[in-house]
């Protein structure tokens, strides 16, 4: 299908960071044909009205749970560790298949009505994650989860490489698979090793947390005599390309690491300040031109996955922290949100901007709604204004998955029945 919007304010994220008024957006197949004018001899087999529209890249949520949506409301204002270890992970305990599948469906209806088209993702049963993905239509990277402990480090390991062999490339290339060694506190040396071998072995990256809270870099010191990311530096797992979630505690010498192993930074606002975990040096890891991406973490310590409320976030917490009004200003909020989160999925010479060439992964957002208005700054009025319900029209791959603010590739009243079942279910167990 050819597709023409028109009369738009288009923000680009373009190497320049174009902005173009009343201009036109063109796609054919699933590629992007045409920014500012139509190609000529271009003819439209659709097209979408953009006055007082703004058209931004498909956003890109770099680092999620998805199928804990099935946890959202559950376990809140609680410090991390007795959140993780007294909450969640005795649920996890009695997690199904069938129990992913709900969540994932959730989180991805939840995603694509936000306007984020791509998203990051480590959990278990991750092929339900990935049929969610192949039916809705979404773009993702998934990750099996590694944990080598109570005895489940090999049977883990299998599912994340069948993972990879079953999944990757599938659903016309919009999934794609990396390995998920969940932490350096939940991996030992060996286990965290093997993945990077594995991942070298076949060509992929890895996703995992790092140094998210003050108890994780004192246990650290006090058992390898390093901080995290320079424990996992000498381990040589730095060497494959790594997402790393967090990476809230990380002194000089961490971020000079991270840079030079070009290690792609997932900053997630929200789950930081709910979880007290502190502010990430995002600003002092800018200027050392480290690629940070925006992420929301699972529901459990997020409640969403609502992408502009973690632009908003990252573009204000460190103006604050900081004292320093100038520290992550709109446009880099967006890059982080949108360019920024390709290159963590390994994606960016495909999505995250709006250029010729590129995926046609597109968000049109309504914005003759009244807190866009007077209409001096889009960026501005993207970053600091929009709300994830201005989102009117969803493309992915070209196609339209939203459309005039209803998803259509879900049934929405299924899938939100389906999910409050299974939640109350998983929660029964836990506590059974």
């Amino acid at each position: 299908m050819n597709l023409l919007i028109e009369n738009a304010t288009i923000l680009t994220v373009d190497p320049q960071d174009t902005v173009l008024s009343n201009a036109s957006l063109a796609i054919s197949g699933n590629r992007i044909v045409g920014v500012g004018l139509a190609p000529e001899g271009f003819v439209a087999d659709r097209v979408i009205d953009g006055t007082d529209q703004i058209v931004i890249p498909g956003l890109v949520n770099g680092h999620t749970h998805i199928p804990m949506a099935l946890f959202r409301n559950y376990a809140d204002d609680l410090p991390f560790w007795p959140w993780l270890m007294e909450r969640i992970k005795p649920a996890e305990e009695h997690l199904s298949p069938e129990h992913v599948r709900a969540g994932a469906q959730l989180g991805v209806l939840e995603l694509l009505q936000g306007g984020v088209t791509s998203f990051l993702d480590m959990y278990f049963f991750m092929d339900q994650v990935a049929a969610a993905v192949e039916e809705s239509g979404i773009r993702a990277c998934l990750c099996g989860g590694l944990l080598d402990v109570a005895g489940l480090g090999e049977a883990l390991f299998k599912a994340a490489t069948d993972l990879h062999d079953q999944w990757h490339g599938r659903a016309d290339g919009r999934i794609t698979v990396y390995l998920g060694p969940h932490s350096m506190y939940l991996c030992s040396p060996p286990y965290l090793q093997e993945a990077a071998q594995e991942a070298r072995t076949r060509g992929i990256g890895l996703h995992l947390h790092l140094s998210e809270s003050r108890q994780e870099v004192l246990d650290s010191q006090e058992h390898y005599a390093k901080s995290p990311v320079q424990h996992l530096a000498d381990l040589g797992v730095l060497e494959r390309p790594t997402a790393a979630a967090h990476c809230v505690h990380v002194d000089a010498v961490d971020q000079r690491l991270l840079a030079e192993h070009r290690v792609r930074v997932l900053h997630n606002p929200t789950s930081n300040l709910k979880l007290a975990n502190g502010f990430a040096p995002i600003p002092q890891m800018l200027e050392q031109g480290i690629c940070v991406a925006l992420g929301t973490d699972g529901h459990a310590s997020n409640n969403n996955v609502n992408l502009f409320e973690e632009m908003h976030l990252a573009a204000l917490i460190h103006k604050g922290s900081q004292e320093d009004a100038e520290a992550v200003p709109a446009q880099m909020a967006l890059r982080m949100a949108t360019w920024n989160g390709a290159q963590a999925m390994g994606l960016e010479e495909e999505i995250g901007s709006l250029e010729v060439g590129k995926k046609a992964d597109v968000v049109v957002l309504d914005a003759r709604r009244p807190h866009y208005w007077p209409k001096h700054n889009p960026v501005a009025a993207v970053v600091y204004s929009a709300q994830a319900g201005d989102v009117r029209y969803v493309l992915v791959d070209g196609k339209l998955v939203v459309e005039d603010y209803e998803v259509r590739t879900l049934n929405v009243s299924e899938t939100l029945a389906q999910g409050e079942a299974l939640a109350q279910d998983l929660v029964r167990r836990a506590h059974a």
